[in-house]
């Protein structure tokens, strides 16, 4: 009788098969899945959180990574920016800077900035504004980092990168807007009774009205103690401010403090002739 080959080759086939076969152990635990990144806020959410903070410059590089040393030009006063509303505002740059933006999507649009006409001496600073705003004008991408100092980063056509710090404002500080008000401030501070402050000097200070065309309204009061500080202002002996504050009003007041507190907006006049 004649046996195939096939007939012979197939018990072996079927013995290997069985050789090779086991029986499953228990699967082996799945590895943790690393934590998400802070999802990017949508853009009415990023639109309602810009204007909650000051926005200082941190990082500049261009396309090929190299830092843009001209956008540093003051190390103590970073640039900053400052959203409101359908505004932004550029300070610590030689001039004051501003213009309209727009956000859509992941693209913030900023119009044509107007800026004060002041010279600067330094020659770098000088240079800042114009720096500063060739890299700001037109259509940038733009990507926000929630966080507990949040990161807010633009980049332009030419590949430029520039990548900015959030500081809470003070209304987001003190939970509400502010009201505004003018403080005129003496030239020289005088002794005042402080419990917890020896020696303490006061400034000398009283409020000025103005109407809607910047005109000085009404008889001011006399000079009295101001116990506050006002946040932003140093006072240089000797030279008279009006200064133009916002006041807030504070929701935890500790025991030995003022329910107000005061932040500089601007110094409205300045005369360092003033007598005492």
């Amino acid at each position: 009788m004649r046996i195939s080959s096939l007939a012979l080759l197939l018990p072996i086939a079927l013995a290997a098969c069985t050789g090779t076969m086991s029986t499953p152990g228990p699967a082996a635990p799945a590895a943790p899945e690393p934590p998400a990144p802070p999802a990017a806020p949508a853009a009415p959410e990023i639109a309602a959180e810009l204007p909650r903070f000051h926005w200082r410059l941190q990082e500049a590089t261009t396309a090929d990574g190299t830092r843009i040393e001209a956008l540093f030009a003051r190390a103590d006063k970073p640039v900053q920016l400052d959203f409101d509303k359908d505004r932004l505002a550029v300070s610590n740059t030689c001039n004051r800077m501003g213009g309209s933006y727009a956000i859509a999507g992941g693209t913030l649009t900023v119009g044509r900035m107007a800026s004060t006409m002041m010279a600067c001496a330094d020659a770098k600073l000088m240079a800042l504004d114009g720096e500063v705003g060739k890299r700001l004008e037109g259509a940038l991408s733009l990507a926000l980092v929630a966080g507990e100092t949040p990161q807010l980063t633009l980049g332009n056509t030419v590949g430029d990168r520039l990548v900015f710090a959030g500081t809470p404002t003070a209304a987001t500080r003190y939970g509400g807007p502010g009201e505004r008000m003018f403080l005129e401030v003496a030239a020289q501070t005088k002794p005042c009774s402080h419990p917890l402050i020896p020696d303490m000097q006061c400034l000398q200070v009283r409020e000025l009205a103005y109407d809607d065309h910047g005109l000085k309204v009404g008889t001011p009061g006399a000079f009295g103690n101001f116990y506050d500080s006002i946040d932003g202002y140093t006072h240089e002996p000797g030279v008279r401010n009006v200064l133009r504050v916002q006041r807030y009003t504070r929701k935890d007041v500790p025991a030995d403090a003022s329910k107000y507190a005061y932040v500089l907006d601007m110094v409205v006049e300045s005369d360092a002739s003033a007598t005492p």
